[in-house]
């Protein structure tokens, strides 16, 4: 019945699914090229998965290692470590949840115990090569300990130290504040919550041999309500005194900055080396400065789009390790639309901000303007090295250098995205994007950046970078969505293994594993492998394949920058090996005059068009179908509206894309007319009253007459059918009545077994004969069925694609 439903549903389904050609182009180049659902992914073996403890949640704080192979997962009350290779075999866990006493003082501050009355890991950060860091949320009370791991996966390590310390500065106490750390030189580099109502933000810098030090406490200037993001350590240049940290984050904007409550992306430095003042900000950075990130869409009327709730952001590198391509993934904070980007910055524009006006308070109407007067020396935000000289620490400072970075950590000019404009902007889906990683792929013809993206549905969407021309001009190909997780689930932890070339998720209801490559879903011909743009795969002359740059083989196709498989494929020996045409066969399709009936055809590209063409049995020639009243062209097939006996022909469904044309159904329909069907009714209904034996007869003197209509108006609308459901009605009543009929031929044969076998010594002279009878009848009704189920599996599959 499942079978059933679903031709009902593609039928009038089509219907409301007609679109218009020029709209229906528009929308395939926004989509992306293959569409892999959840059960698609596991089916595949593309998909590894970690359904999570029943007592546990909240996979967030990811930690990879590549070197041990195993992935460290922080969630509610326990630490996991997962195999890379596949995550759902040999992981092992750590219990580590808040002591009752921590719980019942979190219940009785009001908070909510099953939700927020736990340990959320928080911070997984390496401390040396056999020891982890990690601090959780401790039930509103923050607890950090270190894990040790082992020199090597072999050594089989992972046990929780049983000293903690206070995790204040270096985990929050609310698990729903976001919080980004990182670990480095001994020292902890967190942006985070330091008190239980979560009104105090920081960046801190705790642990190692300095005295903790931290930003300007309750100063909007500094931070006003901040969602940290990520941290990172960029060299400045080669002399590692001048090294920064960089953190990224979007808070409120400030006071007189923009009308009304709004958002804004931020990158904020610090020096490595800042020991903060000597008589003012003494144990607090006085090289922290801050500027705006923007990613916008410039509109027609000069109002631009903006996109400022900053989410995620992936420094990709480069040969020059300083100077780092930034992926950053924005949604809008905007009432009236949802939507999502992608924007590229270089470093060079970060740092170019950061040496240019500093945003200063002034005027009658104390709005932030450039400040123009003079700048101390050494420029406020500059490192304490020989590099500019001078100074060998920050707390030899001029107390005016102090004095001015404390009045002045924002910068005047934003910074802008490479191309002045996002790289991928999406407006018109039901998703949002939530993590980003990036990688670098070596392919045929250059290198291309390969995004994973995340989003708040449990999604991947994957997407290449094609330069076109110049690094300024790219085009941005998305060539596959794919479902990770069971349900719909924000992804919010990503990392990506180069060496295990697999990609990790995290998010509330468990762990995913997927490949970075699927090369044999493209399709088992050269062309297809050819448009999938994949800088992963190539054509090998078999199949489509990993690529490996290494290995020098003529066979080899590939063609990411334009996807052309006629140059590529176009000089093979076989046609069939470019097209795929190979397996191409010809189906046959019945329809009843004055019906509907549905061809179906999808191809298996998105961003494929369908075209039709229609041959007469008495003509060489095809036409194409176009739409019109009777012909409906849908993305899943062609829908004739009321048939005739002269569109009885073959009909042909063509996939187009990127400029090369592939046949993929060849579908011969046959029209009936509505006298001949009523006559193969009328005797059908007649056939119930002969016996076993004179139905197989007249079957096989007359083998067009065989029971076939049934199961043919599962794909037809024959007029006399008033309703669907009248029809649905009917196909159950007969299946009920063939069970019923099953069951009591079961029962009847089973009764004259034990009869037999009661009755070894006595023998009927009828029970032979009778059971023999009850066999033959037995015996048909299976043969019965079996042609019905043939048939109807023969004709729902026929307009499919192959």
């Amino acid at each position: 019945m499942a079978s059933l439903w679903g031709s009902i549903a593609l039928l009038f389904g089509a219907v409301l699914l007609r679109t218009d050609g020029s709209r229906a182009q528009q929308i395939k180049t926004n989509i992306p090229r293959l569409k892999l659902s959840y059960k698609d992914m596991l089916e595949t073996n593309n998909l590894v998965t970690f359904e999570g403890l029943a007592n546990s949640s909240a996979y967030h704080t990811f930690l990879l290692d590549e070197e041990k192979g195993r992935l460290v997962v922080g969630a509610k009350d326990h630490i996991f470590s997962f195999n890379l290779l596949n995550i759902s075999k040999d992981y092992v866990q750590i219990p580590w949840p808040a002591s009752s006493v921590r719980r019942d003082e979190c219940k009785w501050a009001g908070k909510d115990l099953s939700r927020e009355c736990s340990n959320f890991i928080k911070v997984l950060q390496p401390y040396n090569q056999t020891h982890l860091y990690v601090c959780g949320t401790g039930a509103f009370h923050p607890v950090c300990a270190f894990l040790e791991v082992g020199r090597r996966l072999e050594d089989n390590v992972f046990r929780l130290e049983s000293y903690t310390e206070n995790g204040r500065g270096k985990s929050p106490y609310d698990p729903k504040l976001l919080t980004a750390s990182m670990l480095i030189d001994g020292e902890l580099y967190s942006g985070t919550s330091a008190d239980f109502m979560g009104r105090d933000f920081a960046i801190f810098r705790t642990l190692g041999k300095h005295h903790p030090i931290r930003t300007e406490q309750h100063d909007s200037r500094w931070l006003n309500d901040p969602k940290f993001v990520s941290v990172h350590l960029i060299p400045e240049s080669d002399n590692p005194e001048d090294d920064k940290v960089y953190l990224f984050f979007r808070e409120s904007a400030m006071d007189g900055e923009h009308a009304g409550k709004a958002t804004h992306a931020r990158v904020g430095q610090l020096c490595k080396n800042d020991l903060g003042g000597h008589r003012s900000l003494v144990n607090k950075w006085t090289t922290f400065l801050k500027a705006r990130l923007v990613c916008s869409v410039p509109g027609l009327n000069g109002i631009d789009t903006h996109f400022d709730e900053l989410q995620d952001v992936f420094l990709m590198s480069t040969k020059d390790p300083k100077n780092p391509i930034v992926y950053a993934i924005f949604t809008t904070s905007s009432n009236i639309f949802r939507g999502s980007a992608v924007c590229l910055y270089s470093m060079a524009d970060i740092r170019r901000v950061f040496l240019g006006p500093y945003a200063h308070r002034d005027g009658p109407n104390y709005q932030w303007v450039p400040f123009q007067g003079r700048v101390p020396y050494p420029r406020p935000g500059t490192c304490p090295s020989k590099t500019f000289g001078g100074f060998d620490t920050t707390k030899e400072l001029p107390d005016e250098v102090i004095t001015f970075a404390r009045g002045h950590p924002a910068m005047f000019n934003p910074v802008y995205p490479i191309n002045n404009r996002p790289i991928i902007v999406k407006t018109d889906v039901d998703y949002q994007f939530t993590q980003i990683v990036v990688d670098k792929v070596e392919a045929e013809d250059g290198q291309y950046d390969v995004m994973f993206i995340g989003t708040d549905m449990g999604t991947v969407l994957k997407v290449v970078s094609i330069p076109r021309g110049s690094w300024h001009d790219l085009e941005e190909v998305l060539l596959e969505e794919m479902t990770v997780f069971r349900e719909p689930t924000a992804i919010t932890a990503m990392e990506l293994s180069t060496k295990q070339q697999q990609l990790y998720l995290g998010s509330a209801i468990g762990v995913s594993q997927m490949p970075l490559h699927r090369c044999e879903v493209y399709g088992k011909a050269c062309a297809e492998c050819c448009l999938a743009r994949d800088p992963y795969c190539a054509w090998d002359g078999t199949e489509c394949s990993r690529y490996f740059p290494m290995a020098k083989r003529r066979t080899r196709r590939q063609d990411i920058r334009n996807g052309d498989p006629l140059t590529q494929c176009s000089d093979l020996q076989h046609h069939d090996e470019l097209t795929g045409q190979s397996t191409l066969m010809d189906k046959t399709v019945y329809g009843v005059e004055n019906s509907s009936t549905f061809l179906e055809c999808s191809p298996k590209s998105q961003r494929a068009l369908t075209y039709w063409q229609f041959q007469r049995p008495t003509e060489n020639q095809k036409q194409e179908i176009k739409s019109d009243e009777r012909f409906i062209r849908t993305d899943q097939g062609l829908l004739i509206r009321n048939l005739n006996k002269t569109d009885s022909g073959m009909y042909l469904c063509q996939a187009v894309e990127h400029g090369f044309m592939q046949t993929l159904l060849k579908v011969s329909l046959e029209v009936i007319d509505t006298e001949r069907l009523e006559d193969l009714l009328h005797r059908d209904e007649e056939a119930p009253s002969h016996s076993p034996a004179q139905d197989i007869s007249l079957a096989r003197e007359s083998p067009n007459q065989k029971l076939w209509y049934r199961d043919f108006l599962s794909l037809v609308n024959h007029p006399t059918l008033n309703s669907v459901d009248e029809f649905c009605e009917q196909v159950w009543k007969r299946e009920r009545k063939h069970r019923r009929q099953k069951a009591h031929l079961v029962q009847q044969v089973q009764l004259h077994q034990q009869q037999q076998q009661q009755q070894k010594a006595f023998v009927h002279p009828h029970s032979h004969v009778h059971a023999h009878g009850l066999a033959a009848k037995w015996k048909h009704l299976q043969e019965r069925q079996k042609g019905r189920n043939r048939r109807t599996h023969e004709l729902e599959r026929a307009p499919r694609s192959v």
